[in-house]
């Protein structure tokens, strides 16, 4: 009887244990402390802003403006600035017009940075700081998952404790109280189009066709399948990392569909060539009026496919993981010839500015790339992360070899497209970009920036003349580098230099100090190990 009772006793404290067990793992982690809040006030003048009437100066032509972004193509992958993967027509931009030596973007990953370029104001004013995210941990037991058997490698799963309610994930996406770039040129009149990647909000008011765009072909998350896996004449190349297992999952499904307008649509062109078909399309039929045409294509971002012709181009390249890289890059530089071709076609060569860049630096997690002799890539601010392609080119007005040799950002190409179409912007906030159309035409030899900034949450850097600081409040490092004569940052001059390691400091406090917090929290740590050093890049 007394054995019975303590079994009984016994097999009780056992299913409370597991009752507390499952309790504490499966409780919700969701926390209204991510509750995304509108800038009232910026937002009112925004809508009073949009609901204008601009001034438009009849005697000024309104330039046309394209906008071509590659998705975490290294600086040096490209032949214009001596890489390793043969690019004529990009190239051939370059020559025509500007090509800067010192590009920046304003994040070493894809949103933030799409968040800077189209609204020419460092992301970090409204809180577009980290990339967001479709998808958290719901309860323990999913953050344990994650945690200890899903990720591996350098990508860490971060120390948190709460997450955003599903409400605040589909409020994330760039403030409806911002400004972009679309809207200034539409409200001037301009057709506007964006075709490609969008990456910027995928629910609500945060889609394309309601930020300023007239039309939209392309996806709303951060990737998508190029073709379907099991065409014959597709070369695919898979890689060993939850990121990767992630994307080939998701396929072309929810936010990673085909859209045209709002609605899905099937796909069975390669999708960088159809990007540039779309493209093409789209200026034939709107080149009569002003317009604002911006391309943002995938490539090379992961999922790794290709057209098996494009892979067969390089079989001297014996890695298939850089073979089929190049081949993509190969693609996208024949899709932005036919984009630059359809422009002369069409006559519009002297009455558009057409600019390219790259969101951030080569992927080196991929292995296909190392953005050498630069160090670092995606993920961090160092120069391979946010040191990047940069081409500018108008004819007859951009001289061809027009130098740019002093820091610009991808915030001044938002300033230089207003400036080029004479329009206005709202005088209630800041901006931060400057337009380069007196640099690049020579009317000006100064610099147009005194100083660069660069936050993601704990990872932070500054570019103030040849000086460069990046501090990792995680790793705890902080590093000083002289660009003149160390551009691919491998001598730590912060002990010999305290003085300098001091003003740079006080002038990126000074900065922040001006700076929201973030949005919506971090996922994941990045760890980046060169050598002896580790630093880490929230994601």
């Amino acid at each position: 009887m007394r054995t019975g009772g303590a079994g009984r006793k016994r097999g009780l404290l056992l299913v409370v244990l597991l009752a507390v067990t499952l309790a504490y793992l499966l409780y919700p982690l969701s926390s209204a402390r991510f509750r995304i809040v509108v800038d009232e006030a910026k937002l009112r003048a925004r809508e009073r802003y949009l609901a204008e009437a601009p001034r438009i100066d009849p005697s000024r032509a309104r330039r046309n403006i394209v906008l071509i972004l590659a998705d975490d193509l290294g600086k040096t992958d490209i032949t214009r600035y001596d890489g390793w993967v043969p690019t004529p027509r990009i190239d051939a931009m370059g020559r025509d017009g500007a090509t800067c030596a010192e590009g920046y973007i304003t994040s070493p990953i894809c949103s933030p940075s799409r968040a800077g370029l189209m609204t020419g104001r460092y992301q970090q004013r409204f809180g577009h700081e980290l990339q967001p995210h479709d998808r958290y941990p719901r309860n323990r037991l999913e953050y344990y998952l994650f945690k200890y058997l899903l990720v591996r490698g350098d990508f860490r799963v971060a120390n948190l404790v709460a997450f955003p309610r599903f409400e605040d994930i589909l409020e994330q996406g760039l403030p409806a109280s911002e400004v972009t770039l679309a809207e200034v040129l539409r409200r001037q009149g301009y057709r506007t189009a964006i075709i490609g990647k969008w990456h910027l909000g995928s629910y609500g008011d945060h889609i394309p066709i309601r930020r300023g765009f007239d039309y939209h072909y392309g996806f709303y998350e951060a990737h998508t399948l190029y073709a379907d896996p099991a065409d014959p004449d597709i070369v695919n190349q898979r890689h060993d990392d939850f990121t990767d297992r992630h994307i080939w999952s998701q396929g072309r499904h929810g936010n990673c569909a085909l859209r045209r307008n709002g609605d899905v649509v099937d796909e069975t062109v390669y999708l960088t060539e159809k990007i540039a078909d779309e493209s093409v399309r789209w200026l034939e039929a709107n080149a009569a009026e002003p317009f604002f045409l911006y391309v943002p294509f995938s490539a090379p971002h992961t999922p790794f496919q290709v057209p098996r012709r494009y892979y067969e181009r390089f079989a001297q390249i014996t890695d298939p993981n850089r073979r089929i890289y190049a081949a993509m890059i190969a693609a996208l530089d024949d899709a932005v010839g036919r984009i630059m071709d359809a422009l002369g076609r069409l006559g519009l060569d002297e009455s558009t500015l057409v600019f390219f860049l790259s969101d951030n630096g080569g992927a080196t997690y991929t292995g296909a790339t190392d953005n050498a002799p630069l160090r670092g890539g995606k993920f961090t601010n160092f120069e391979g992360g946010i040191n990047v392609p940069f081409l500018a080119r108008w004819r007859g007005t951009i001289p061809a070899g027009a130098p740019c040799t002093h820091p610009v950002s991808a915030l001044d190409v938002f300033a230089t497209a207003v400036d080029a179409a004479g329009a206005e912007l709202p005088s209630d906030r800041p901006y931060d970009g400057v337009s380069l159309l007196p640099y690049l035409t020579g009317r000006t030899t100064a610099p147009p920036h005194d100083a660069l900034f660069w936050r993601a949450e704990y990872h932070k850097a500054i570019r103030k003349g040849d000086w460069k600081l990046v501090k990792d409040e995680m790793g705890g490092r902080t590093v000083l580098f002289d660009l003149a004569t160390d551009k691919g940052e491998r001598r730590n001059l912060a002990p010999a230099r305290p003085e300098v390691v001091r003003e740079l400091e006080q002038a990126l406090t000074r900065w922040e100090n001006e700076m929201v917090s973030p949005l919506w929290p971090r996922v994941m740590d990045f760890r980046f190990v060169d050598g002896e050093e580790v630093y880490f890049f929230p994601l």
